[in-house]
């Protein structure tokens, strides 16, 4: 007897993934790093680490803590910058077909617009994910994304400059996520992505001193899942986009939580750190459990949540 065959694809903002899984920006570095560890053909899609127009360096170290159930990091967002990353990074992943989306960021919104702009001609590139949980140094440093007013500017800037399939991160650290979902989807996202880490600290009680050099980092890990779990249940209710859920993602049922929540795909991210072979894992453990269930489509399970009264 044939077993049936799953279907796994998805449509991400016109972008078609072959299953639901992507990896999260800042946990895969430029892929190539995961090539000799896994078939990066099997993903979904993955999103490579923050880029800016120039190169920076980040923050000083110590930059990674652990955490109860997660870490803290305050990376800064290193990176090698676009002209580097055209020359030595894109050319490495020659004879992938998984779709690359590219994530990017500045500090203002002259400079989010013309990396966009920059991005254009580039035909590895599937798609560009937006960082508006960056700091606004034209506005006290007050991060783009923590308003629907700014996330909207931003949105609406890189819009006009290119017509990538434009994918938006949001943060967590705001009053009413819908508000700034609602925001960047009328300015044209066509995904969104959601959520970025969480603001932490962690103290040593020896030296009285922060763990982080920066004091403050980004929490993430399954700490984070039950709020990231509702934020994306949340804004599932109020857009027409597609969604992308991240947060705490370590197992095939954790993904699972996300699609019945009403995303579109999730972002594997922090596990990769603890098991480079997460993604791939979470892939399989989906489609054994469409198979065990006998669920033809991957349709039948995203946005399904029962909320009725029990």
């Amino acid at each position: 007897m044939t077993q049936k065959k799953t279907n796994l694809s998805v449509d991400i903002g016109g972008i078609t993934l072959k299953n639901p899984v992507m990896t999260a920006s800042g946990t895969f570095g430029y892929a190539s790093e995961f090539e000799h560890l896994m078939d990066l053909n099997r993903l979904g899609a993955f999103v490579m680490k923050g880029l800016s127009l120039e190169p920076s360096k980040g923050n000083p170290p110590p930059r990674i803590v652990e955490t109860a159930c997660g870490m803290l990091n305050a990376i800064g967002l290193e990176n090698v910058g676009l002209t580097a990353f055209k020359k030595n990074k894109l050319p490495l992943l020659e004879g992938v077909t998984t779709p690359v989306f590219v994530n990017i960021y500045g500090r203002s919104v002259a400079e989010y617009a013309e990396l966009a702009a920059r991005l254009e001609d580039i035909g590895a590139v599937s798609g560009i994910e937006v960082n508006i949980s960056c700091p606004n140094v034209k506005s006290g440093g007050i991060a783009f994304g923590g308003y629907p007013e700014t996330a909207a500017e931003v949105v609406r800037a890189v819009r006009k400059r290119s017509t990538r399939p434009m994918m938006v991160k949001l943060s967590p650290n705001v009053t009413d996520i819908t508000e700034i979902a609602r925001s960047v989807e009328a300015e044209g996202a066509d995904s969104i992505s959601l959520i970025n880490t969480l603001t932490g600290m962690a103290i040593d009680v020896d030296t009285r001193r922060p763990k982080l050099a920066n004091i403050t980092g980004g929490l993430s890990g399954p700490a984070i899942k039950p709020v990231a779990l509702r934020m994306v249940w949340q804004t599932a209710q109020v857009v027409k986009v597609p969604v992308i859920g991240i947060g705490g993602i370590m197992t095939a049922k954790d993904a699972l939580e996300f699609l019945i929540a009403g995303a579109s795909a999730v972002q594997i991210g922090t596990a990769n750190f603890i098991h480079p072979h997460t993604a791939i894992d979470v892939i399989d453990g989906i489609e054994a459990f469409m198979a065990e269930r006998d669920i033809p489509d991957i349709a039948e399970i995203i946005g399904t949540l029962n909320v009725s009264p029990r």
